[in-house]
């Protein structure tokens, strides 16, 4: 699939993302934004999926641990055609299938529901150590914030996935340096990322998260190092908001919703940049 596709499908995400945050008057549209690209090469680059059989036992399996980013994952499951891109307008309302954070359970497409942080991780690398137990034959994909990297169970998980070389498995930091209430280097420094994940025992790889020749070429790596028994932790550079100029790199966008004025420039932005990819 080439640059411009992915670029296109990328900017629509990031539209929904938005559509999804305005109707429902909550939600996290910052860090959403920021994974946007990441999510958009996964599921339409990447993974071995099939959304007319979501649960088919030899499919990829992806988790979002940092499942405040539900906006991000509803929208790229939507648009994959696990279920109508309009009820993206029902994130968040009583009775809607699309909760704040994924429900497995519920939402066609979702592999573990989340919202805890940590806790996803360790699920990931629990669905990975299964292929080596049972004739299944997959790959696991985990989105961490960089925030989240805070909590101690995130080096738990990635101690056992080192140690046991499970290999099937790709971390993937959506590094854009903002949490809740400021910057992740201020309040609780998780840095240097990269040589943690490396004395786990992990192959690690430095991109820009809004590259796709960038992401194409670590995912590729990935692979190669599953060969060599190690897993792999890709550091996504992000900004937080990516592509709404406003929301860009302002940690007041962490979970705050746009207002109608708010929600119509964001729309013309993501219109007037559609018309510039080539």
């Amino acid at each position: 699939m080439d640059n411009v596709y992915l670029k296109k499908l990328a900017n629509e995400l990031r539209k929904n993302i938005v559509t999804a945050t305005y109707h429902a008057h909550s939600g996290h549209p910052g860090g959403s934004l920021s994974a946007a690209d990441i999510l958009t090469y996964l599921y339409f680059e990447e993974m071995n999926i099939n959304p007319d059989k979501p649960r088919w036992i030899n499919r990829d399996r992806f988790v979002l641990s940092k499942g405040h980013a539900a906006p991000a994952l509803y929208s790229v499951l939507a648009m994959k055609g696990y279920f109508p891109v309009d009820d993206l307008k029902t994130l968040r309302h009583i009775d809607s299938y699309l909760q704040g954070h994924p429900d497995m359970k519920h939402t066609p497409g979702v592999d573990m529901s989340t919202g805890s942080l940590g806790q996803g991780f360790s699920a990931a690398v629990g669905m990975a150590l299964a292929t080596y137990k049972a004739d299944v034959h997959y790959r696991v994909y985990a989105l961490l914030g960089d925030g989240e990297l805070q909590e101690g169970q995130i080096w738990e998980a990635a101690m056992f996935a080192g140690s046991h070389k499970i290999s099937n498995l790709t971390v993937i930091v959506d590094n854009n340096n903002l949490q809740i209430d400021g910057k992740v280097s201020d309040i609780c420094s998780p840095y240097p990322i990269a040589e943690k994940f490396a004395a786990f025992n992990f192959h690690t790889v430095e991109v820009n998260a809004h590259d796709f020749d960038e992401l194409r070429t670590a995912f590729k790596e990935a692979r190669q190092w599953t060969e060599k028994g190690m897993p792999t932790a890709i550091i996504a550079h992000s900004v937080k908001g990516k592509g709404i100029s406003f929301m860009e790199n302002q940690v007041g966008w962490h979970g705050k919703a746009p207002n109608e004025e708010e929600y119509k420039q964001a729309l013309a932005e993501l219109a007037a940049a559609r018309k510039e990819i080539k």
